[in-house]
């Protein structure tokens, strides 16, 4: 017991720092070819522009968001792009910076899991042999009740 509030407590402060830049970005841990959404209110109320900076996804701009004092950007995480974590810079007028980092996760899972029976694009046959072993399960379920019914009567 211990051990879990210590291994807690030490957690703390590194959530605690994770959330004073200022900057939100979403999703935290992006994969290659996705768009990230970077909003901040560290430019202030009055401030309705911006310029962000992700060292991946290169330059783009920040404009008026949907609340009060938000400014709001968009950049693409480039395809093959390896897993890490990436730095995003936002400048503001007249000197506000800011800083955070996120996470690139590795490429994006594409098309069905293989589970090690035959090939994900063969469905018909996988659809035929699926068939065959529910029928034969139900064939056998029949012989056994009716063996059952003659074996009830002697």
């Amino acid at each position: 017991m211990g051990l879990v509030i210590g291994v807690l407590a030490l957690q703390a402060p590194a959530a605690a720092a994770a959330g004073d830049s200022g900057i939100d970005i979403h999703p935290w841990s992006a994969s290659p070819g996705s768009t990230v959404t970077v909003s901040t209110t560290a430019c202030g109320r009055d401030v309705t522009y911006g310029k962000g900076e992700s060292e991946a996804g290169g330059k783009f701009h920040l404009f008026k968001g949907d609340g009060e004092g938000v400014l709001t950007g968009h950049f693409k995480v480039p395809e093959g792009k390896e897993s890490g974590t990436d730095t995003v810079t936002v400048k503001c007028p007249p000197r506000t910076k800011v800083t955070d980092v996120y996470e690139i996760a590795g490429r994006r899972p594409n098309g069905a899991v293989e589970a090690g029976f035959g090939d994900t694009k063969d469905t018909d046959t996988q659809l035929v042999l699926g068939s065959a072993l529910i029928a034969a399960a139900a064939g056998g379920w029949l012989v056994k009740m009716r063996h059952r019914s003659n074996s009830s009567r002697t």
